[in-house]
């Protein structure tokens, strides 16, 4: 059933956190869309583009996870397709499924700066950095269709500990973490998707012809961080050392993952475990009305929420409200 809850956070608060969340936007859909755009690479799996490139997003990714809590652990897991990084941050109820978190494209985990002290009070908390884009994992094998996409998570979350998982996913991350429900969900227990991209609803025109500029790593960064400001609502851009560690991956590393495809209704339709949506009102990326309803209609087991006046920064501007939302899914469903 579609509801759509009332805002939580007051003026200054949310102007802070809007700010703040514009920073994990990223190139959302340039680089799911039109990265091919930018220059001819003939490797076939992504890859900083020379050792002074990486050398520099080493140095922002660090700055940036100075932002996070401090993780009670580091695990480097090793899967088919390369070496994936996780952080865990311990948290209550121990002993139940623990939240696993899935960025959006370009972010890395240092995004989730503003939820995890939330999530934090539900479960224990597992960030990773997306296999094939910049951060901390280390792609070293092509990864060639959306069931590739799934088998590398699904070996990287069979090495935790935990008997089951929570997946979170925002932007690409929310369509990664469906794809998994779909192709591979042994292991997962429920799904929480926040303005997940190319999951409900497919990439508006508009954002598309808006990315272009954005995906070309030598134009102006003027350019990229307009592209940007516009997905996250008109918030203006914010010279934090997380803005700097996305603007350093869109620089600097080579994407070459495939382009992500819409799902078929009857693969929607035929996930069984529970799935939160929680869709932005004001997203610029697609039409989250429609993505609601089309949610709404097909999920099995699916509780649909939309935050009228988030935009496709959702995740920095209502971290409370989410863990809230996320608190009373899982108490409701028994995970």
């Amino acid at each position: 059933m579609t509801s759509q809850p009332t805002a939580s956070e007051g003026g200054t608060r949310r102007r802070r956190r809007r700010r703040r969340a514009l920073l994990i936007v990223a190139s959302v859909v340039a680089l799911l869309a039109v990265a091919g755009l930018a220059i001819r690479d003939t490797s076939p799996i992504g890859h900083f583009r020379s050792a002074e490139s990486h050398d520099a997003f080493a140095a922002a990714y660090d700055a940036a996870m100075e932002e996070m809590p401090t993780p009670d652990a580091t695990l480097d897991v090793r899967t088919d397709f390369g070496v994936v990084r996780f952080y865990r941050f311990d948290g209550a109820n121990p002993d139940a499924a623990p939240l696993v978190l899935l960025p959006g494209r370009a972010s890395g985990s240092p995004m989730w700066a503003d939820n995890i002290p939330e999530l934090q009070q539900l479960r224990t908390v597992y960030t990773l950095d997306l296999l094939g884009e910049p951060g901390a994992s280390i792609q070293d094998r092509p990864i060639e269709n959306d069931a590739e996409q799934a088998q590398w998570l699904h070996e990287a979350i069979a090495e935790l500990p935990d008997r089951e998982v929570n997946l979170l996913g925002v932007s690409i991350g929310g369509w990664t973490a469906m794809n998994l429900a779909i192709h591979q969900p042994e292991k997962v227990t429920s799904v929480t998707l926040l303005d997940p991209a190319v999951t409900f609803a497919d990439i508006a025109p508009e954002a598309v012809v808006r990315s272009i500029p954005a995906s070309v790593a030598w134009f102006p960064k003027s350019w990229r961080d307009d592209f940007n400001s516009w997905t996250a609502g008109g918030a203006p851009v914010d010279d934090s050392p997380i803005a700097a560690m996305i603007e350093s991956g869109m620089q600097h590393y080579a994407l070459k993952l495939p382009a992500p495809a819409r799902f078929a209704e009857s693969a929607v339709a035929d996930v069984r475990m529970p799935v939160l949506v929680i869709m932005a009102g004001k997203s610029v990326m697609h039409d989250s009305a429609a993505a609601a309803e089309f949610a709404d209609r097909t999920l099995h087991d699916g509780t649909v929420l939309v935050y009228e006046d988030a935009s496709h920064a959702i995740n920095g501007e209502y971290p409370e409200r989410i863990a809230d939302d996320v608190a009373s899914f899982l108490a409701a469903t028994g995970e």
